[in-house]
């Protein structure tokens, strides 16, 4: 279940690219599914906002970014706040400190099992595994968790972590794991699985859930969720623990709007989550429900170590996925190769960053040396996300650091310098491109293929095992635009 955590050894993308790009069905899963929720987050941002997208965009990055800049004045001012309404707050400077925070109000509490809403923080610190080792039987009720976890998986992405499943695998599992009747209609899947939680939520001893964002006025934290599990979790038990990563805060309610608006949007094409959550302190004497203890544990976990650096503006990530629903690459790999609980885009300039700020030194990046190059460099990231992040410029950085490493594969150089040449010489690029496409449409011929180069020779063979070159056989763009120009339908 914990495979995903980052790695303390070098981790290689490669095999694990290969293997997904020969699973169809992984594909099929993922390809169909991503490229849905980008068409339709497209649509309804121009159907809600029309031309005033860019400029809520802008909002947004900007509130952000002053969070970021101010983050020690608005993490004293969340303490100070928070405490007055009665929760306890806890800072843990590493992954470790977060788990044994928690470890330690489980034991103060004599807790036996806990239920868990959905949080990529406890993924990133590995909180299941600790709670399991300490005997904690933790059940992950986000539906899509809770499928991962009965399997013995790790999520894929963001926002929709097991988006490599289907209902098939999922009615398998409830068989297996449940013992339940065989059924793939969803309706059915989810009552069943919430038979299995609705008992479980009533005897759990702790709650433990992640947060959106932190409310520095106001001493709250702000919870979205589809599925009301998040409710259920913080009602329930007796005690609650709420990780969070700092760099989540914002000013207050003053600054939320444009961050819900944006977040569903982007990530599920909704205008707003089903239930969005505001949490404030523990149960008042007059209140009926919530937790006796609500405990905050801030974990930074080499936060404030990107924030001290070039790749500050990673930490403006609310996490909507929109960039891995957009990523041409993440759509063929799926988040399993990245190696990381944080796949896709975001992941691959994130995850190097917070190991390295965590070791204090530029050992992420070496661990990670595939993740730079996991990227077509077309820029649909930047595009799709709602905070402006620039993970291109990021990517650009990190492969530029890798050649200043010498940990560039070695044929990476001559590559870039046969391209140079070529490119600077129009006739030997024309004879180049003529030559390519001859052989492609041999191997076209060959295998029945028409259109595609998917068996290079030599050493380009190493590109093609995991991708298609994508050369054409048919009319050239200057052979077309020659011919249109004669018959006057080119410019």
């Amino acid at each position: 279940m914990n495979e995903l955590i980052a790695p303390a050894l070098p981790f290689d993308m490669l095999p694990r690219a290969r293997e997904a790009v020969r699973d169809v069905k992984l594909q099929q899963f993922v390809g169909n599914a991503t490229h849905l929720k980008d068409t339709q987050r497209g649509g309804i941002f121009g159907r809600d906002f029309g031309n005033d997208y860019d400029d809520l965009r802008t909002v947004a990055r900007d509130t952000k970014q002053y969070a970021l800049d101010h983050l020690d004045e608005l993490l004293e001012r969340f303490i100070e706040r928070a405490q007055a309404s009665g929760a306890r707050v806890h800072t843990a400077t590493t992954a470790a400190d977060a788990c044994n925070i928690a470890l330690e109000i489980a034991r103060h509490h004599g807790a036996k099992s806990c239920v868990k809403s959905k949080s990529m923080v406890t993924e990133e610190i590995g909180l299941l595994p600790a709670f399991e080792a300490a005997g904690i039987a933790t059940l992950e009720t986000d539906l899509g968790e809770f499928i991962l976890q009965i399997d013995g998986d790790a999520p894929s992405h963001i926002v929709t972590p097991m988006i490599h499943k289907d209902r098939v695998a999922t009615a398998k599992s409830f068989v297996r794991e449940l013992g339940a009747r065989y059924t793939e209609d969803p309706t059915e899947l989810t009552m069943i699985a919430r038979e299995h939680m609705r008992g479980v939520y009533r005897q759990a001893d702790l709650g433990v859930s992640g947060a959106n964002f932190l409310l520095a006025d106001e001493g709250a934290a702000v919870i979205c969720t589809n599925e009301g599990n998040f409710d259920l979790s913080v009602g329930g038990p007796p005690v609650h623990l709420v990780f969070v990563g700092i760099e989540k805060l914002i000013r207050g309610a003053c600054d939320l709007a444009p961050f819900l608006k944006l977040l569903a949007r982007s990530g599920t094409a909704q205008p707003l989550t089903v239930y969005t959550s505001f949490v404030r302190g523990p149960r008042r004497s007059d209140e009926h429900g919530g937790p006796k203890e609500l405990h905050y544990i801030l974990v930074d976990a080499g936060r404030i170590g990107v924030l001290a650096g070039k790749k500050r503006d990673l930490l403006r990530c609310i996490r909507c996925g929109a960039c891995l629903n957009a990523c041409p690459v993440y759509r063929k790999v799926g988040g399993h190769s990245y190696g990381s609980m944080y796949a896709g885009p975001i992941g691959a300039v994130l995850t190097p960053e917070l190991e390295r700020a965590q070791g204090g030194h530029d050992a992420g990046l070496a661990n990670y040396k595939d993740l730079p190059r996991a990227s077509s460099l077309c820029g649909a990231c930047y595009e799709a996300c709602p905070v402006k992040i620039d993970i291109p410029k990021f990517l650009l950085h990190d492969r530029a650091r890798l050649r200043a490493r010498g940990l560039s594969p070695k044929s990476e150089g001559a590559t870039l310098a046969l391209w140079r040449m070529l490119s600077q010489r129009p006739v030997l690029f024309r004879m180049a491109l003529r030559a390519v496409r001859f052989h492609a449409r041999m191997l076209g011929k060959a295998d029945g293929e028409q259109s595609w180069l998917t068996h290079a020779p030599g050493p380009a063979g190493a590109w093609t095992k995991s991708r298609d070159l994508g050369v054409a056989t048919g009319e050239s763009f200057r052979e077309w635009f020659k011919e249109h120009k004669r018959s006057g339908g080119a410019p």
